[in-house]
């Protein structure tokens, strides 16, 4: 059983928005033929919706590992993860982004996690992570680097 798990879905708007795709074919292709511009643009629409869906990253803390879409590392080589909401996030993922960072971020996702590496050998210095509860993945990263005591429920 994971300590955390999260899929990082794609806002309902990301689909809404997506929906334009159906006038823009049809607009683009109504001089050549109607049903052709209708076809093109739900299978262009069904296309995107299906690949936002199909390529969203899960993150999870289990087994001493923290995985990020297909990455993932040893929580005993990180440092302790730090959640960053609101401005504090705008900035992690702006202004303060080591552009050695690892990243996994979502634009539809404002919050992030900053967990720190520390293998001497890995060139990323930390990775930047979205998610809907910062806290909670935070907390969940730093109790499972936490060494188990003898009789205590893993």
């Amino acid at each position: 059983m994971p300590d955390y798990r999260e899929r990082l879905w794609p806002t309902p708007w990301i689909y809404l928005s997506s929906l334009l795709l159906v006038p823009a074919s049809i607009l683009v292709l109504a001089p050549v033929s109607l049903p052709a511009g209708i076809a093109t643009g739900v299978i262009l629409y069904v296309a995107v919706a299906g690949s936002l869906t199909l390529t969203s990253p899960v993150i999870e803390v289990a087994d001493g590992r923290l995985r990020a879409g297909r990455a993932e590392v040893p929580l005993e080589l990180t440092g302790e993860a730090i959640p960053a909401e609101g401005e504090a996030a705008r900035t992690e993922r702006g202004t303060g982004l080591d552009a050695r960072a690892f990243l996994v971020i979502r634009g539809w996702i404002k919050d992030v996690v900053r967990v720190p590496i520390t293998d001497a050998a890995d060139p990323a210095p930390y990775w930047l992570v979205s998610t809907r509860h910062p806290h909670e993945m935070a907390a969940a990263i730093n109790g499972s680097r936490r060494p188990r005591v003898s009789g205590e429920p893993a």
